[in-house]
């Protein structure tokens, strides 16, 4: 019986080779090439990666594995997040959200 690789090994395993950080959408490209995943996946693909502590989402929606950056570069400082206590919601120190309250 053969076991083909979640689409975050694939992943792994395409970014092991490369030395630098991977734009998403390129990576998604060679993840679907390789997995033969439809379109229809790239979200479970994003919410994987970003759920597997192998990964670090990086600037400008790149992404690296986080065996290569250093702690700093892979940690949110949450010191310098602002939460609305009316809204929920939460930002960074430019003001941008970067989280929105779930809905229940």
């Amino acid at each position: 019986m053969s076991v083909s690789k979640s689409m975050t090994d694939v992943a792994f395993d395409l970014m092991s080779k490369k030395k630098r950080a991977v734009a998403f959408d390129k990576l998604w490209q060679d993840v679907s090439k390789t997995t033969g995943a439809s379109f229809d996946h790239i979200a479970e693909f994003y919410s994987d990666l970003t759920l597997d502590g192998r990964f670090v989402s990086l600037k400008d929606n790149k992404w690296d594995l986080k065996n290569r950056r250093k702690f700093s570069e892979s940690q949110v400082d949450l010191s310098e997040l602002e939460v609305d206590d009316e809204t929920g919601e939460v930002y960074d120190e430019d003001g941008n959200v970067i989280e929105e309250p779930e809905e229940y």
